[in-house]
């Protein structure tokens, strides 16, 4: 029988174990407080990790991971898609709801609702890698849930160049400033995400009268495990706003989706299917007898 080879074991052989935004991929990170902020670089060279423009402007929608690689000239090696999971799978529902919704007329600027977040709190940082996904756009990153420390509540981050690798010499440290003053012609389009604590039923009148959202995404959310997403899943349906969630297995799916149909009455609108951007490193501390990774199975309503 061969052994998987652990995410300790991995990130040591690549000396990224416990350093920088890498800290919450392993058990050895679960207690890490959330006033570290883990968003300053890749603690990677250049040649692994996309810290400046494409080369090229996406001429086709990427259809998973090897597209992804290829487009940023990555080597296969390079583990940045453990981190990535979270923008590419944003890009993703994107991308599946503007084949058959009115979302694929956003052209100047995209507002997301997004439910739940935990980890990514600890790793804000690679959601710029969505000024490549969208580029020009002006993205709106609403982040809502319980997880967020009540300290960072209404705590906004601005992000309008690339998470930079760890070589000083890169043109990655030079080419423009973290934060552009405005009236700037450095960028046209930035990545603004706001924190709010609390459920998204308790908090949204107050969100939406800044950022009426064009999507909500709940990753890994658990729908089926916790009744508080029941009065969530009952705003949305009355909101009328596309949603997707994502979560662990299929089995998780499944159950989801049978909790979700009970409250809207009606089958999901995007049926349960595989996220080919999910997290490639199977979820180690799972208390089911099943394969589960990281934004796995993705379903909406």
């Amino acid at each position: 029988m061969v052994m998987q080879e652990s995410r300790c074991s991995m990130l040591s052989s690549k000396g990224l174990h416990q350093i920088g935004l890498w800290k919450p991929e392993c058990s050895c990170g679960s207690s890490i407080p959330m006033d570290e902020l883990l968003y300053d670089d890749w603690t990677l060279p250049s040649s692994l990790c996309p810290c400046h423009e494409p080369r090229s402007q996406l001429s086709s929608c990427l259809s998973c991971w090897d597209d992804y690689y290829q487009w940023r000239h990555l080597p296969l090696h390079s583990p940045v898609a453990l981190l990535l999971h979270w923008p590419l799978t944003v890009y993703h529902c994107f991308q599946v709801l503007s084949a058959h919704s009115s979302i694929s007329k956003v052209k100047a600027e995209l507002n997301i609702h997004y439910l739940g977040p935990e980890k990514e709190l600890l790793q804000l940082g690679v959601f710029r890698e969505l000024l490549a996904l969208f580029p020009g756009v002006q993205i709106y990153l609403n982040l809502v849930g319980p997880a967020v420390p009540q300290f960072r509540d209404g705590e906004t981050v601005s992000l309008c160049k690339y998470l930079p690798c760890a070589e000083e010499s890169c043109i990655c440290k030079s080419l423009y400033p973290d934060s552009v003053a405005e009236g700037s012609n450095h960028r046209n389009a930035t990545i603004r995400i706001r924190l709010h604590k609390g459920f998204y039923h308790d908090r949204y009148r107050t969100i939406i009268k800044d950022s009426y959202p064009h999507l909500i995404i709940a990753p890994n959310a658990g729908v089926a495990a916790y009744s508080s997403w029941l009065p969530t899943v009952e705003l949305i349906k009355g909101m009328g706003i596309p949603a997707i969630f994502t979560d662990f297995c299929e089995e998780a799916a499944n159950l989801a989706a049978n909790c979700i149909s009970s409250v809207t009455g009606q089958p999901l609108r995007l049926p349960i299917q595989i996220n080919p951007f999910r997290q490639p490193m199977v979820v180690e501390d799972s208390v089911l007898y099943l394969p589960c990774y990281s934004n796995c199975f993705l379903f909406g309503m």
